[in-house]
């Protein structure tokens, strides 16, 4: 009887078991991002390269032997320090010969007064013949322009011995160097560009822009203006729109260029016009050669929804979201892009004001997962 009793509370207690049904999961916390209506700037990114402020080539304006390289190379130099002195041997030597043919010319010029002042009071009582005296007249002349000629060949020879000296023309900072002591320059195929020293506390950013493109920047710069406006402030300097600078680790450089200079005429060939902005380089971050991305502002647009990338769901061409409704439900909604804008894109179409999206979960949900929506805050690294 007492084993009877055992045997049927333990069937009791089993049955119980089993009317409890499967025990549920609690919904997981997911990170959403807020959809929000603002006014967005629209970027174009173009692929540009910076030069500096200045850069110029250093020449062996003469030939002969590099006898002294007198800079460190990659430093800053200052204007008209020394940077190369050429064998000036055979330069002095050219020097000296002009020198005494100088010299030659000055006592063929005395002589030839001398004999002059002789023949004027003796033509005076006819001692000597008119053409006498007029030979003498000509050959005192002529001897006059042959010490000139001579001092200038001098000057000229003093010129090419001053040419074995090579100095910076500007302050800046020099480059690699072309040639070393002993080599031969100045003469194809010898090193005649010997260096480059560039100014870079301000440098020059080149870039193009298609035909259309340059139509559409065009059309928005002219919008409610008149063409007495415009030219105005072209005449006053004030049209200087800011770009700005994308490194290549991605980075905004911290300093705004300005547009000063833009190609009269498109490139045939490519279809695209040129453009250089400056920028100031106070850090001398910047150095001539690098590339880097100019950000333009194309526009504004208007109560703009802009999201991360990372929220996007892409499949044979068509984008989507996942959404966290107002009872906390996962639901999938199809959008239309904008322009994208680095590591951030425009929301067209399919989303309105307020809508919780999805981000850094998209793999754990799927429609009609009841979830926890905890808000998520996004730095962007590219858009501002």
């Amino acid at each position: 009887m007492r084993h009877l009793s055992f045997i049927l509370v333990a069937l009791l207690i089993v049955s119980c078991k089993k009317d409890e049904g499967p025990q549920q999961l609690p919904p997981q916390k997911i990170p959403v991002v807020k959809a929000e209506q603002s006014d967005v700037p629209i970027y174009e990114e173009l692929v540009g390269q910076i030069y500096g402020l200045k850069d110029i080539p250093i020449r062996a304006r003469v030939d002969g032997f590099l006898e002294k390289i007198s800079f460190d190379e990659g430093t800053r130099v200052t204007r008209g320090q020394l940077l190369y002195s050429i064998d000036p041997d055979p330069f002095l030597a050219q020097v000296a010969a002009q020198q005494s043919t100088v010299a030659q010319m000055q006592t063929m010029k005395v002589n030839a007064k001398n004999e002059l002042e002789r023949y004027k009071p003796l033509a005076e009582i006819n001692a000597v013949s008119q053409s006498d005296l007029d030979a003498a007249q000509a050959t005192y002349d002529a001897s006059i322009a042959s010490e000139e000629a001579a001092r200038a060949n001098l000057e000229q020879a003093n010129i090419r011995l001053s040419y074995t000296e090579i100095r910076s023309p500007i302050e800046g900072l020099i480059g690699k160097t072309e040639a070393r002591e002993g080599e031969y320059v100045g003469k194809e195929p010898n090193p005649v560009i010997l260096n480059t020293v560039s100014r870079i506390d301000t440098v020059r950013v080149q870039f193009s822009i298609s035909e259309a493109k340059y139509l559409e920047l065009a059309r928005e710069f002219r919008k409610n203006k008149t063409a007495e406006q415009i030219s105005k402030e072209v005449k006053e300097g004030k049209v200087k729109p800011f770009v700005e600078l994308i490194l290549a680790d991605g980075s905004i450089y911290e300093e705004k260029g300005g547009i000063d200079f833009v190609d009269a005429q498109i490139n045939a060939s490519t279809g695209s016009l040129l453009i250089q902005a400056s920028f100031p380089n106070s850090s001398l971050i910047l150095r001539p050669g690098l590339y880097a991305k100019v950000r333009l502002q194309l526009g504004i647009a208007k109560d703009a929804i802009v999201l991360p990338q990372r929220c996007l769901i892409e499949l044979q061409g068509q984008y989507s979201v996942m959404l966290v409704g107002p009872d906390n439900k996962v639901v999938s909604a199809p959008v239309t892009l904008g322009p994208k804008m680095g590591d951030m894109v425009i929301i067209s179409k399919g989303l309105k004001d307020g809508d919780q999206v999805v981000i850094d979960a998209i793999q754990k949900v799927r429609p009609e997962m009841e979830v926890v929506p905890v808000a998520s805050e996004f730095k962007s690294k590219t858009a501002e």
